[in-house]
This record gives C-alpha cells, structure tokens and sequence, in this order.
C-alpha cells in the first residue's frame, strides 16, 4: 500500500493521500491537513495585510513627523469581519513612528513583526448600538524586546485607544516566521537531513523556504527536556516546524526546535 523512499530523518511519508495518517502515527502529534499546509497559523490578515507585514521593518520615519492618516478604504459594518482595506489602514495606524524606529522584527529588521489583525469585540456599553465604532485589535511581535504588543485601533476615529505589552506570551505564528524558521534550519548544519529527504522526494536541492508548504507550533521549554540552548523558549518565540514538499510528502522535522529569537537551531532528544 505504501511505497516508500530511502530516507534520512525516517520519517518521509511517500504520496499526498497518505500523508497525513501515515505521519502522524510516525510522530504521535497530528499533522496539519494538507489543505492548511499553507495557512499562517491562525493569523486572520489577509493577502493584503501578509503583503504588509513582509514590509514592516522597511525604515521609520523621523522623529517628530507627522503622517498622514491611511485612506479609509472598503469598510465593514456592525459584527461584519474586518475588510482587507480596514486591517491595512488599522496596521498602519497601530504602528507608529516609535514602533518601527524601536522595534524589531523576525529578520532583524526595524519595526516589529505583525501578528494578526482581528475584529475588536465592542465595549458593554456599545453591544446594543447600531452606529457602535469599529475596532481592530493588531497586534505584533517585538523581537528586540521579546514582547507581544497588541493595540486597539478605533477606525471611525484613526486614533489607538489602548495598547498592552506582554512578555512569555506566544500566539500562533505568522507565515513570516515560518519561513524564515525555514530559511533558519536549511542553512544550520543541523538541517542537512532535511535537505537530504527532500532530495529524495524531488531530485532537487532544498535551498529556499518557498520550496516548502510550511506549518508549525510554538515551542515552550520543559524543565531538563531540551538542551539547554532551548531553556529561554517560551519567553524567546520558538518554532517546531512541520514542512511538506509542495505536491509531495511531509518532511518529520519535530526533533528540531529554531529559536527566532536567538537565531539558533537545536535538537530535541525525542527517541
């Protein structure tokens, strides 16, 4: 029934139909089904907002400058979700100049990595309201400070009405930090059996994050069950990732945690 490939990690599951059964008895976890296998974990931005968020870190701008608010755009009403227009312009607005002059992002660049951008639940007073505010919840990660930052942007009004600033909380992980946990693995020595397995899948050389369909889960560290390189995880945001070859089988890449934080790639001893 199944044909199987020489393999370096073990754990290459030939055929899309039976790849999400086969490996997640292989690993003991349940693997993303295939039609997920390219979603960013729970982030609700859309084509738009990811566009915006590869862009984040692209400069700040000077000190004391004033900018212009974003056009309003396409908008929503009521409980209605967020248009993609709405998560721009609330993006842009949440980020302010000090953000992306202070903050840091997935890459290292300037500004902070954008999460998600979400539908603000209304205030008690405001439920029974028909002309009740819109509100966007945006909310990033500060590599520099290791810090979920989430601020409420009022759309009728452009202004951030409240902002909140969390350390050892980690949500689910954008598509940016994906691929550069990705980009992180294939270029560590460590990584070598990935880029062996995926050989044996495709007959090409894995070199790039954007050969893969990639998924994941957020790491937190267990008292003496990591090296202790991977002790911070949880106050540092780490991924495990579980890459599939696009049109092919998942790649088991669960004995590798990558520190996004540190920039460093350890394994797991799982057996």
């Amino acid at each position: 029934m199944r044909e199987m490939m020489r393999r370096h990690l073990g754990k290459v599951v030939a055929g899309t139909a039976i790849a999400v059964a086969g490996t997640a008895v292989m690993v003991g976890i349940t693997l993303p089904g295939t039609a997920g296998a390219d979603d960013n974990g729970g982030n609700t931005s859309g084509r738009a907002a990811q566009q915006a968020a590869q862009g984040q870190g692209a400069g700040a701008a000077p000190p004391g400058v004033v900018e212009e608010a974003p056009t309003e755009g396409d908008k929503g009403t009521g409980n209605d979700p967020l248009t993609d227009d709405e998560m721009e312009r609330a993006a842009e607005l949440a980020a302010s100049p000090q953000m992306r002059s202070a903050g840091e992002n997935v890459e290292g660049e300037r500004g902070p990595q954008r999460i998600g951008v979400d539908l603000a639940e209304a205030e008690a007073d405001e439920t029974d309201r028909a002309d009740a505010p819109r509100r966007a919840e945006v909310t990033f990660y500060d590599y520099k400070a290791d810090a979920l930052v989430t601020r409420t942007v009022n759309l009728d009004t452009g202004k951030v009405e409240q902002t909140t600033t969390e350390r050892g909380v980690q949500p689910p992980l954008s598509r940016a930090e994906y691929a550069e946990a990705a980009k992180l693995l294939i270029a560590d020595p460590l990584g070598a059996d990935m880029k062996a397995d995926y050989k044996d899948a495709t007959g090409k050389e894995l070199t790039s994050p954007d050969q893969l369909l990639l998924n994941g889960a957020v790491y937190r560290a267990v008292a003496g069950a990591q090296p202790a390189v991977l002790d911070k995880c949880g106050d540092h945001r780490c991924v495990r990732l579980f890459p599939k070859v696009k049109n092919g089988p998942w790649i088991d890449a669960r004995s590798f945690v990558i520190d996004l934080s540190a920039r460093k790639v350890a394994r797991l001893d799982i057996g």
